[in-house]
């Protein structure tokens, strides 16, 4: 009796340890040797879905995979998604839409030179047709990575002039159908520098931006958290070594159930600096051929794990 419990304990111990480092999901199945990115889960932990693109991501494919049996399904290209790039897909706190961001036409067949927001709705066998969300919200610039919080509104990327910087986090309430003008965030969520990606929980009360160029990044992109405090947002403090890399660490996501967080990350693990011993052949091909091959990979982590 006293060995078992030693061990139940031995098991727990190990498992908390495993959630406080960086996992890849889905090794070989959501992660693989592609360039995975951005992903979203369904508030019942079901369905995921997903960014795979061409390495130079010029164009992005947005997939789902539904969690059956204790393991992710093979992948499926989305029905809404495969003929224009798309990115950024995020689910509605309660499930029934998923916003993401489209270059796809608004009129006529032509893809557009910048990103826009799109939704579609569930219904009873799928997805509906994709809805533009229209000026005030969309405009001739860039809008990307939309977030949305449980009374509807909008949080989400975008280079529009009139700006703090090359790209800023606006946010559009929701109310009687439409959106209201978006509005820039502001200090200190946004700076001179570009904030390209944005995730805010349901409750609107802890948001976490990618930003690239601070002088307190770790690399090219990096993660920031802020909690809203008497109504206001805190100072963005950066993830730290153990999430942010050298690389580029993007695409925030929190599970419904506010325990994991997800992101994508290009590290490399094994690839930096040097080898422990040197590799042969079929070893090298191995690395390159699977996840963590420095494209990127969608990675997660217990929510203790990032900063207080």
């Amino acid at each position: 009796m006293l060995k078992s419990s030693l061990l139940i304990l031995c098991v727990l111990v190990l498992t908390a340890h495993a959630q406080q480092e960086p996992a890849i999901v889905g090794d070989g199945v959501i992660s693989t040797r592609d360039y995975e990115s951005s992903i979203t889960i369904a508030p019942d932990g079901k369905d995921a879905f997903f960014v795979k693109s061409t390495p130079d991501l010029s164009f992005r494919v947005i997939v789902m995979a539904r969690f059956e049996k204790g393991k992710w399904t093979t992948p499926e290209v989305a029905p809404f998604s495969g003929e224009f790039s798309d990115s950024d897909p995020c689910f509605s706190p309660d499930g029934a839409k998923l916003y993401f961001a489209s270059r796809r036409p608004v009129e006529g067949t032509t893809a557009k030179a910048d990103n826009d927001l799109w939704v579609v709705e569930k219904t009873g066998n799928g997805w509906s047709a994709p809805k533009h969300l229209d000026a005030p919200v969309n405009t001739n610039s860039q809008e990307t990575s939309p977030s949305v919080t449980k009374d509807g509104t909008l949080y989400f990327s975008s280079n529009r002039p009139g700006g703090k910087g090359a790209a800023d986090i606006y946010r559009a309430k929701f109310a009687n159908g439409n959106f209201s003008a978006p509005e820039n965030v502001g200090d200190p969520i946004n700076t001179p520098g570009p904030e390209v990606q944005v995730f805010v929980t349901p409750e609107d009360d802890l948001l976490i931006l990618a930003a690239l160029g601070r002088q307190d990044g770790q690399g090219g992109v990096d993660l920031y958290l802020s909690r809203r405090v008497d109504s206001a947002w805190s100072k963005p403090v950066n993830l730290g070594n153990k999430i942010n890399s050298r690389g580029t660490d993007s695409a925030p996501r929190v599970s419904a159930d506010h325990k994991t967080f997800y992101w994508t990350s290009t590290r490399g693990y094994g690839f930096e600096d040097q080898q422990i011993k040197r590799l042969s052949y079929k070893e090298l091909s191995g690395k390159l051929q699977g996840a963590g091959n420095s494209l990127g990979d969608i990675y997660q982590i217990d929510m203790n794990a990032l900063p207080h």
